[in-house]
């Protein structure tokens, strides 16, 4: 496997960045950029369709801190298989899109169905106040039209993560077109053998609906500074920095599934 240098980076980002800027509009519905008067303090304002922005109570992403532990046995089970995917720019976020039947998760037993994992810079989710250089969120939709979102968050260092690492020359050349990676099995991602947290939140761009099934790994696992530059410079400037800030937990409880309790 082939990792590009700094050097080879910043030519390769260079020849390509005119091109891509050209064609990346710079009138998408919203950004991260508060200067714009399209950040997110004012998503809810943008649409009324988007109210639930500013007046959600069970909002994402948030500050895990005082957790309750869990009595039940933890209940997530992964069931991916490999289906064709596209690497897409989707202007707010770098997405590995599922064409087709990527397999599942089940949650208490409800099945929620692989749809795309996508990154954000920095984390969106923080630990105890701490964020991180990156998070994961693989996103998963049931046929009662309920989302369930696994989070991973990522530290730097100079181990690379493997999947961004296996699709980094996409990524470099990504523009407005899609780009074929053939087929992507949904489990490559990398799960961490951890604890994890549980809670009721909601998506974390517009409409920002609610009554999604999180669940956030503790482990915090390791990235490149290359892999997150990648990551956040094939994105129009305003969503380079693309987390949403961390939202009021409000009367909500965040449950930890110990490992230990595995079954």
């Amino acid at each position: 496997m082939k990792f590009f240098s700094n050097t080879e980076f910043t030519v390769v980002f260079l020849l390509y960045s005119f091109h891509f800027l050209s064609a990346c509009s710079d009138h998408h519905e919203f950004n991260y950029d508060e200067g714009t008067e399209r950040g997110p303090s004012r998503w809810g304002m943008l649409k009324s369709k988007w109210e639930t922005c500013s007046t959600g109570r069970e909002q994402s992403p948030i500050d895990i801190g005082t957790v309750q532990v869990s009595s039940r046995p933890r209940d997530l089970q992964r069931n991916y298989r490999p289906a064709e995917a596209v690497l897409r720019n989707r202007t707010e976020d770098v997405a590995v899109v599922f064409l087709g039947d990527a397999g599942n998760i089940t949650i208490n037993g409800m099945v929620y169905k692989a749809a795309n994992c996508h990154w954000h810079s920095p984390s969106e989710h923080t630990f105890n106040g701490t964020r991180y250089p990156l998070e994961i969120h693989v996103v998963h939709h049931s046929d009662e039209n309920k989302t369930a979102v696994v989070g991973i968050l990522y530290r730097y260092s100079l181990l690379p993560d493997l999947f961004i690492a296996s699709i980094l020359p996409a990524i470099l050349f990504l523009g407005r077109e899609d780009i074929p990676l053939g087929f992507i099995n949904p489990e490559t991602v990398g799960f961490p053998n951890s604890d994890y947290y549980r809670y009721n939140g909601s998506l974390t761009t517009p409409p920002c609906t609610e009554n999604v099934t999180w669940t956030v790994f503790k482990e915090v696992k390791t990235v490149t500074r290359f892999e997150v530059e990648a990551l956040r410079r094939v994105l129009p400037p305003q969503n380079r920095n693309n987390s949403r800030p961390t939202q009021p937990l409000n009367d909500r409880t965040v449950l930890l599934y110990p490992r230990r309790s595995f079954t």
